[in-house]
């Protein structure tokens, strides 16, 4: 069944655990994923930094910004993907509107006025739901994830949720559950206080 990318429909599928992608062999249909298992990434101490990159985050080799241009990150990311992407025009601007209406975010890297690296995603009360990254300079995307958890963990966030577990969000400590666990964070960050 494919639903409208409304922002209604949007932040009622990600309160569900659920989360849309565009299949570009179908012509950017939209499916909505519900993974078996979840990735998370850590707000604790669990999550993992090289000392090398820490090192790199304090010397602010870039100017990091939210929301500075938020579109401008869709579209990197989109692009970065080189034609097999998830991030459909439908995305973008579905997610575009979410983030006119303050529920979708950015966190940037800047050269001077370069967008170097950023990475977006969708915030429901306590819940962060990252949904992609790129860079055009190294470890600006890895920059990016490091001011992404310092603002989650200063803001009082419980839950950092990157869908699925890959190599690189592994590597700062991100491991899966089961969906059922999730969905028990996920309520637990959704409640009120």
């Amino acid at each position: 069944m494919s639903l409208p990318l409304s922002p209604e429909v949007l932040v009622q599928a990600y309160a569900s655990g659920a989360f849309p992608m565009a299949d570009p062999e179908e012509d950017g249909a939209i499916h909505w994923h519900m993974p078996e298992k979840r990735g998370i990434i850590p707000l604790d101490e669990g999550f993992k930094a090289s000392k090398n990159l820490m090192r790199l985050y304090r010397k602010n080799p870039f100017e990091m910004r939210i929301n500075r241009d938020f579109e401008g990150v869709i579209r990197q990311c989109a692009q970065q993907r080189e034609g097999d992407t998830w991030i459909s025009e439908d995305i973008i601007v579905a997610y575009c509107e979410l983030h006119r209406l303050g529920l979708a975010h950015s966190f940037e890297a800047w050269d001077g006025d370069e967008l170097v690296g950023g990475l977006y995603g969708v915030s429901l009360r306590r819940a962060f739901f990252g949904e992609s990254m790129f860079h055009k300079r190294r470890d600006a995307s890895k920059l990016c994830l490091v001011f992404l958890v310092e603002f989650l963990r200063e803001q009082g966030f419980e839950l950092l949720d990157s869908q699925y577990l890959n190599d690189h969000i592994a590597q700062f400590g991100a491991y899966e559950i089961e969906h059922e666990a999730f969905l028990e964070r996920l309520e637990q960050a959704l409640s009120p206080r």
